[in-house]
């Protein structure tokens, strides 16, 4: 069985409890990794994993800790792209998969919006997590489950 690996440290609160709610129900092992304290009900299957405060501490700790097979869940394109070629599968916490076929795409857009931003361009952030998100994150989620286990 599939471990998920969530990068807790910028999830957002209502992915957070769709995963809890999906790997209680699909009995699937689940580790909540972040380099603060996370709440989570007690369960035989999340466990939250706390790291040293250091740059990409969690990031590495999970990295070290995947298997081909498995699925993190996060929005980090650096560590996504890592993951994927550990073999892990990724998703992003509004339900898009990023896979060899997009993730160095992905990369490049994000290396040149830094770069837009740092020499002064106000590019603007991420749109709000939105009750779409949620759902097309919970419905890709299940999805990925049932096709998994």
């Amino acid at each position: 069985m599939p471990t998920l690996w969530v990068d807790a440290d910028a999830c957002p609160k209502v992915a957070r409890e769709i995963i809890v709610r999906a790997a209680e129900r699909t009995t699937t092992p689940t580790w909540f990794v972040a380099n603060h304290s996370i709440p989570l009900p007690p369960s035989k299957w999340v466990k939250p994993l706390s790291v040293s405060h250091g740059f990409d501490a969690a990031d590495n700790e999970i990295v070290a800790r995947l298997a081909a097979g498995d699925l993190l869940i996060s929005s980090d394109l650096p560590l996504a792209m890592e993951a994927i070629d550990k073999g892990a599968a990724v998703m992003t916490t509004r339900g898009e998969m990023l896979d060899k076929n997009n993730i160095r795409a992905k990369v490049q857009l994000r290396d040149f919006m830094e770069t837009m931003r740092s020499s002064g361009e106000h590019t603007g952030g991420p749109k709000g997590y939105s009750d779409t998100d949620r759902r097309e994150f919970a419905n890709a989620l299940d999805r990925w489950l049932a096709k998994n286990r």
